[in-house]
């Protein structure tokens, strides 16, 4: 639950198989050697930050498929919240449910946060881009919104 288990760029991405929307069940393994994967950890469906953020990278989604890249939002929220977040806002790509948040811990931003003086557990907003090969390209371990899909569409021309 330390956030020093946040994954090096160049290591080996942590795996998963998630539960998702609209696609049913994903692994991270089944776009290996065929496709980068944006990863965005985001706190909440339908939250004014987590909105804004998934807009962003829908409205950059042909530079990412340019680029060989397909886009996967995780949240704790449940698949039936993921179909409602993703067809109000027109959501062109997967969201992925992480309702026990298993693969937030593994990637290091499942941390203890703190709202009007109360202290709980949540998911802390990171991003990785994940290489063909499986392996961290860049991260952003404390993302800040806005700017930040320009950062990423910035690195992703670097990794092409």
């Amino acid at each position: 639950m330390a956030e020093s288990n946040v994954p090096e760029v160049g290591k080996r991405a942590p795996a998963f198989n998630l539960p998702a929307y609209p696609e049913g069940k994903i692994r991270l393994s089944q776009y290996k050697d065929e496709k980068n994967v944006l990863l965005y950890f985001y706190p909440k469906d339908n939250t004014p930050g987590c909105t804004t953020e998934s807009c962003d990278f829908r409205d950059r989604v042909a530079t990412f498929k340019r680029n060989d890249t397909v886009i996967l939002g995780i949240s704790p929220d449940s698949v039936a919240s993921h179909e409602k977040f993703a067809t109000q806002f027109e959501l062109p790509f997967i969201l992925l449910s992480d309702e026990n948040h298993a693969i937030a811990e593994k990637y290091g931003v499942w941390i203890e946060k703190m709202n009007y003086g109360k202290k709980y557990m949540g998911i802390q907003r990171a991003t990785f881009l994940i290489d063909k090969n499986g392996k961290i390209a860049a991260a952003w371990p404390k993302v800040k919104v806005n700017g930040h899909a320009d950062e990423v569409t910035e690195a992703l021309k670097e990794l092409n």
